[in-house]
C-alpha cells in the first residue's frame, strides 16, 4: 500500500510542484519531438551515441531515408568510426545526391581517411551544390588543395641542393653529393 502511494506521487503531480527535486514525469497527452531533430541537436552537442539512438528511433518511424543515412554517418564521423560514416554516408548519396551537407561530411571522412584525391572531388561537389554558399564547405575545399599542393613535396621527394652563383647574374642548382 505505501509502494502504491509512493509511485503515484512520482506521477504527473510531482511535476507541478517547483520545489520537487524530481524529474517530471511523462507527459502522456504531449506531443513527441521529432527523433531527427533530437539527433541533429545532439551531433551539435557532440553526443554522437545518443545521436545514433536518435536516429535509429526516426529510422523506426520513416525508414532509411537520406536524412536518417546522413545523421548516422554524421554521428559515426564524431566517434572516429570512418568506415561505417562512409558507407552511410554514401548510401545517404544514392538517395539524395543534392545534399551539399552530406557531400561535404563525406569529404571529410575521405580527408581523415587519406584519401586526398577523391575528398577533392567530393568537396568540389559539395561547393558546387552549395553554390559557394557556405564557408565550412569553403574552408574544407581550400583545405584539402592544399594538402594535395604540400604532397608534392613530401620528405621523400625532397633532396639535397646548393644554388650556385655563376657570374654576376648566371645561377645554377646542382645536387650536394651524398
Amino acid at each position: 500500500m505505501v509502494s502504491f502511494a509512493l509511485v503515484a506521487g512520482c506521477g504527473e503531480g510531482a511535476s507541478r510542484d517547483p520545489d520537487n527535486p524530481y524529474a517530471p514525469g511523462v507527459a502522456r497527452g504531449g506531443e513527441a519531438v521529432d527523433s531527427k531533430l533530437v539527433g541533429h541537436r545532439l551531433v551539435a552537442a557532440g553526443e554522437f551515441e545518443l545521436a545514433i539512438d536518435a536516429f535509429s528511433r526516426a529510422a523506426l518511424d520513416e525508414g532509411m531515408s537520406a536524412d536518417v543515412l546522413a545523421g548516422l554517418g554524421t554521428a559515426n564521423l564524431g566517434l572516429g568510426r570512418l568506415h561505417t560514416a562512409e558507407r552511410l554516408l554514401r548510401q545517404a548519396i544514392e538517395k539524395d545526391e543534392f545534399s551539399p551537407e552530406v557531400w561535404n561530411n563525406l569529404g571529410v571522412v575521405l580527408l581523415e581517411k587519406g584519401e586526398n584525391g577523391e575528398a577533392e572531388q567530393v568537396f568540389k561537389k559539395a561547393y558546387a551544390l552549395d553554390n559557394g554558399q557556405s564557408d565550412s564547405i569553403r574552408d574544407n575545399l581550400r583545405l584539402v588543395l592544399a594538402k594535395m599542393d604540400n604532397s608534392l613535396y613530401s620528405e621523400e621527394l625532397e633532396q639535397d641542393y646548393k644554388l650556385v652563383r655563376r657570374g654576376s647574374s648566371d645561377y645554377l642548382i646542382r645536387s650536394i653529393p651524398g
